[in-house]
């Protein structure tokens, strides 16, 4: 769950209205996706994912250019460096390099605000990994892989706020929340929850939390993961409340708008899926983000 700048927006205000953003998450947050409709269907034999045969693919001939936003936050990258291979998100873009054929040093990380991530036209990475749901809208400007995650909405509040206990459907309605424009988990704020006074919107995660240490809103929603650090390591006095049930959000790499390497990069996530890799990355990473409480919005 992240945000789009009013840049973005406006690429994809038309698409968002007719078909709008997913909703989250799974019961089971730590279980990779078996591939869904995230990705352009496309089928790779071995040798035309070989190292060599991609390269007329790559943005950069010899490196495999990988994007992400900083600050880069745990448990998807530690110590804001994504290329130190550890973290979630960082660990899956090296593991999917090596079924690329690349050695670590052949892995180049870039810069790019995820508000930029899936707006209209050509990128300067190769993919993007980046906590980016695929959602239909999205789709239509940019090209997803399978999913490498997949993942719930949950709610973060400040304990002692009646939120805390007071958690029906129907009282779920009456609080003031706030979130990021543009993200997933506003969308879910609204099109789920549906509260009836209108969610604070901020142009950032980190107005968010301030918002909520102020006391501007009663609590906020991100996906389960990122909600479990910030009321354990960043906001004193937080608690993630519970999760919600899955709407089958999901998270996948991202591409340029047709490139034809997403082919291979879902043969490599299949391969990480089927071997095991994926759940062990989980568990090494996630895996006190699974055993969450659940509740209905």
């Amino acid at each position: 769950m992240r945000q789009i700048t009013v840049t973005a927006v406006a690429a994809i205000t038309a698409l968002t209205a007719s078909v709008g953003l997913a909703a989250c998450g799974s019961s089971s947050s730590s279980t990779a996706s078996s591939g869904t409709a995230s990705s352009a269907s496309a089928t790779a034999s071995a040798a035309s994912c070989s190292n060599a045969s991609i390269q007329s693919e790559l943005f950069a001939k010899g490196t495999l250019t990988v994007a992400t936003d900083k600050p880069a936050y745990p448990p998807w990258f530690e110590n804001n460096q994504p290329s130190n291979g550890q973290g979630y998100e960082s660990a899956v873009a090296y593991a999917v390099a090596a079924q690329l054929g690349f050695a670590k040093s052949g892995v180049t990380w870039a810069y790019e605000p995820f508000n930029d991530s899936y707006a209209p036209g050509p990128k300067k990475f190769d993919f993007d990994i980046n906590e980016i749901s695929y959602s239909a809208a999205r789709a239509q400007v940019v090209t997803f892989s399978d999913s490498y995650y997949d993942v719930q909405q949950s709610l973060v509040a400040l304990k002692g706020s009646p939120i805390v206990s007071q958690h029906t459907p129907a009282e779920l309605k009456t609080y003031v929340y706030g979130d990021q424009v543009g993200t997933t988990s506003l969308a879910f704020i609204n099109s789920a929850i549906q509260p009836t006074k209108t969610p604070k919107v901020f142009e950032s995660l980190n107005d968010v939390k301030q918002a909520l240490q102020d006391k501007q809103i009663a609590a906020l929603v991100t996906d389960t993961p990122t909600a479990q650090y910030i009321s354990s390591s960043e906001i004193s006095g937080s608690v993630m409340v519970a999760q919600f049930p899955s709407t089958g959000e999901h998270y996948g790499l991202l591409f340029a708008k047709g490139n034809p390497l997403v082919g291979c990069v879902n043969k490599a996530l299949a391969t990480l899926r089927s071997n095991g890799t994926l759940a062990q990355l989980q568990s090494k990473y996630l895996q006190i983000y699974t055993s969450v409480p659940t509740i209905k919005p």
